[in-house]
């Protein structure tokens, strides 16, 4: 069955729709474009998205460049109180947020509970925004000088976020965003899209001004709107590596600030002297976790040594006895993918691992959840005896499949690593503390985990990969998310009675 057919079944007796969010109020789409809203589990259709036109992009940032005078000039202990009020609600609301993340995305209810708590954990961050914002005064520099520091907001800057966490993306960018005096236009995957409305009703209720936060909904046209719009002066993105680059690339020509976080191809070292149960348990969360769709998920597990039978020993009964059905049902591990198209896709790179010559160990292709024969569901695959050369190595899956890579030694480990051209996280499991050290040194990886399988960092750090995995300058949320979304700017004063008569025409130095 074509799963992206008009024919295909709808549950309910009326389709819901998802609009846009502008200037304070829903606005439907006036494009006459919408896209389909899956049940995974189902497999059947729960909405209709609107895909906005240049025109309801356009409509998006005048909005927000109306708003943004009044907010960038609101003290920030004021803008701190808005997010004080929005973090209550999205605390009363968690719930909420949850079970619309497994009806839209199919990860299961404890998983989209964990996604919720981490976005919230930024709206915190965000609220200490006068200490954040704090600049720097030093006194007396010279000549009745005094130099001090500010940091100042951008304008209008706008954020593209996946369909792999929803909720949690555009928290790492919103609410720093907002706390620094910025306005904002966010434009989320339409493939579970709910979500970001929701964020936006409550940034509303908050105390949040009209035009301050708005929300487009739509595909290629809208990324592209808000990449040659002249008023939008900052993007930032989450996604794949080719739109990461393209989106590095159109918008930094533009003279636009850019963030965009790619690709990843997660490793995890085990090494001969790991704890074999807690090394297992690792793999088996993070690589089959939310069925393989994260950015973080961990893809390939790098066996030293002679630790790969018996790490393949465990691994393969594990993987069979996965429990996967619907992410809403009590003790499932792994709900469905997120769409019939991307579980093609994933079954493509699967059919590429065998035919290039690796062993596959778990086929999980063709798995069926009684009762939701419908649904986009995929089992657990593992594959042994991959080499670098294979599709299934070189490229991002994001499904549940995991590849184990065998290398004699730590320093094989390493230069494996260190030559994919993605370096988002990676993890290793040793006993052994200069080992740990050596690798948290050597591994050119932005995030890097010993004994941790997805080292995600705190609120209060900063998310980001190296080499192919981010564009940019700046890691996301944290410090480092108030640095992208501010300019620093230095002032110098000194006052007329303190002047010298007559020009001066030598550099200016302290005496």
């Amino acid at each position: 069955m074509n799963i992206q057919s008009p024919e295909l079944k709808t549950r309910g007796i009326e389709t819901r729709r998802v609009n846009h969010f502008i200037n304070g109020h829903e606005i439907a789409g006036m494009s006459g474009r919408s896209g389909d809203v899956f049940d995974p589990a189902h497999g059947s259709v729960a909405a209709k998205v609107a895909l906005a036109s240049t025109e309801e992009v356009n409509s998006a940032v005048a909005a927000a460049r109306a708003a943004f005078p009044a907010w960038s000039e609101t003290p920030p202990l004021r803008r701190a109180r808005v997010l004080f009020a929005f973090k209550a609600l999205l605390d009363a609301h968690k719930n909420e947020f949850a079970e619309l993340l497994t009806r839209e995305h199919g990860k299961v209810l404890s998983d989209a509970m964990g996604e919720v708590t981490r976005g919230i954990e930024v709206v915190e961050f965000a609220c200490a925004a006068p200490q954040l914002l704090k600049g720097q005064y030093s006194d007396q520099i010279g000549g009745g000088i005094d130099n001090f520091s500010l940091r100042q907001p951008l304008g209008v800057v706008a954020g593209i976020t996946p369909f792999n966490f929803p909720f949690m993306v555009p928290l790492w960018m919103v609410p720093i965003a907002l706390a620094c005096g910025n306005t904002f236009v966010l434009k989320p995957s339409e493939r579970d899209p709910s979500a970001s409305n929701l964020l936006a009703k409550l940034l509303k209720q908050a105390g949040l001004p009209d035009g301050v936060f708005n929300v487009v909904h739509g595909d290629k046209i809208a990324v592209d709107a808000l990449i040659a719009h002249p008023d939008v002066e900052a993007l930032s993105f989450v996604g794949s590596t080719p739109i990461a680059e393209y989106i590095y690339a159109q918008a930094s020509a533009r003279g636009k600030r850019v963030q965009a976080l790619g690709g990843a191809k997660n490793h995890l070292i085990v090494m001969p002297d790991a704890d074999l149960e807690q090394a297992t348990d690792a793999l088996i969360g993070a690589g089959y976790g939310s069925a393989g769709e994260r950015c973080m998920a961990i893809s390939v597990a790098v066996a030293v040594g002679d630790v790969a039978e018996k790490l393949i020993a465990k691994l393969v009964p594990r993987v069979k006895a996965l429990k996967i059905g619907n992410g809403l049902d009590a003790g499932v591990e792994m709900g469905p993918l997120v769409t019939g198209v991307h579980r093609e896709k994933v079954t493509g790179y699967i059919e590429s691992g065998v035919a290039e010559g690796a062993t596959l160990l778990v086929d999980g292709r063709g798995h069926s959840v009684a009762g939701l024969e419908e649904g986009f569901f995929i089992g657990g695959c593992l594959f042994d005896d991959v080499t670098p050369d294979m599709k299934i190595y070189r490229e991002e899956i994001f499904g549940p499949v995991l590849s184990i890579v065998r290398v004699p030694d730590f320093a094989s480990a390493v230069e494996l690593i260190n030559a994919h051209e993605f370096g988002n996280g990676v993890s290793c499991y040793t006993s052994d503390g200069g080992v740990a050290r050596a690798f948290a040194r050597q591994i050119k990886v932005g995030m890097v985990g010993v004994n941790v399988p997805i080292p995600v960092p705190m609120a209060w750090h900063s998310f980001g990969g190296w080499k192919r995995s981010l564009f940019g300058d700046h890691h996301i949320y944290g410090e480092e998310g108030v640095r992208f979304y501010t300019r620093y700017k230095s002032v110098m004063q000194r006052w007329p009675d303190s002047i010298a008569k007559g020009a001066q025409f030598t550099m200016p130095v302290a005496h």
